[in-house]
This record gives C-alpha cells, sequence and structure tokens, in this order.
C-alpha cells in the first residue's frame, strides 16, 4: 500500500538550507517526493535567543506505514545531528510527520494530523505552495488557513542567509 505524507522540515543550526536540500534528498530514498516548497525564513517559535530557522514543506509518496514514516524520520533527524535537549530549541534538523492522506492517529508515538499544525504560519503557508486544496480532517483547507493566519514573520530563504 502507498501513503501520500506530508512533512514538515525544519532547522536552524549548521547551515540549515543545505541541511533541508539534504533531509529532501534523504527523503526520497523512503519513496516519491511529488512536491516540495519554497524555503522560508522564520523567528523561532520557542526560546528567542536561537536563529531563525529555515523552513519547508514536502509531499512523500511512500510504501512505509505512518509509524515506519516517523521512525525513519527520527532516525534521519540522529544522522542529521539532531539533539533533543530544549523543546522548541535550536536543531540541526526537525521533520515533522503533519498528516498522512486517509489517515488519523492517535497514540503515544504518533499523532495524525500532527497537533498544532493549524495555528503555525511556517508550516501552512508552506504547505499551501504544494497542496492549497487539501482538507486535513480536524485542521481544515490548508490554503484557507495559510490565507486567514498569514505570512507575517516569513520571508524567503536566500542563499546566501
Amino acid at each position: 500500500m502507498n501513503f501520500r505524507a506530508h512533512i514538515g522540515l525544519g532547522a536552524n543550526l549548521e547551515a540549515p538550507a543545505r541541511r533541508l536540500r539534504w533531509a529532501l534528498a534523504a527523503l526520497s530514498g523512503l519513496g516519491e517526493i511529488e512536491a516540495s516548497s519554497a524555503l522560508f525564513r522564520s523567528a523561532p517559535m520557542g526560546p528567542r535567543e536561537q536563529p531563525d530557522f529555515c523552513n519547508a514543506v514536502c509531499i512523500l509518496r511512500t510504501a512505509l506505514s505512518p509509524l515506519e514514516l516517523m521512525r525513519a524520520l527520527l532516525d534521519l533527524e540522529r544522522t542529521a545531528g539532531r539533539v533533543r535537549e530544549q523543546r522548541w530549541g535550536p536543531r540541526t534538523l526537525d521533520l515533522d510527520l503533519l498528516h498522512v492522506d486517509g489517515v488519523a492517529l492517535q497514540t503515544a508515538e504518533l499523532q495524525l494530523p500532527h497537533p498544532g499544525i493549524g495555528q503555525r504560519n511556517f508550516v501552512l503557508v508552506p504547505w499551501a505552495q504544494i497542496a492549497a486544496d487539501l482538507v486535513v480532517p480536524g485542521v481544515g483547507c490548508i490554503g484557507e488557513l495559510a490565507a486567514l493566519i498569514g505570512a507575517t514573520g516569513l520571508w524567503p530563504w536566500r542563499d546566501a542567509d
């Protein structure tokens, strides 16, 4: 069975844009990348004493189950040097499984759709670039939510940044 997974990518340490490009290449080893957004710069959501984030969203078609995919995402984070020391703290790579078409889960290991996505413009704006018409049950239409929340505090990522 193939799953269509929507994945949020973020990093703010050690060449964040390069990290996201590496992650997209690594994700293509887990299936087929159907689409990926532009890269965006955003202020950190957590502690302010950290660099800005580079964010994007991609759509991956994969044969991995949602739980297998989540575990693979965590493995990629570890490979990229991710250390979980502080909630919403700085990170070399953050891969969030936002939504899997047709799947809803509430387990200790994985919640789908990802909690909080309807309030995060650094997720919604890039996601709307590639899936504006997607309706996520319990969340809403991605394009409509992105328009409502707006892009305040988001800027295009420039490679020189």
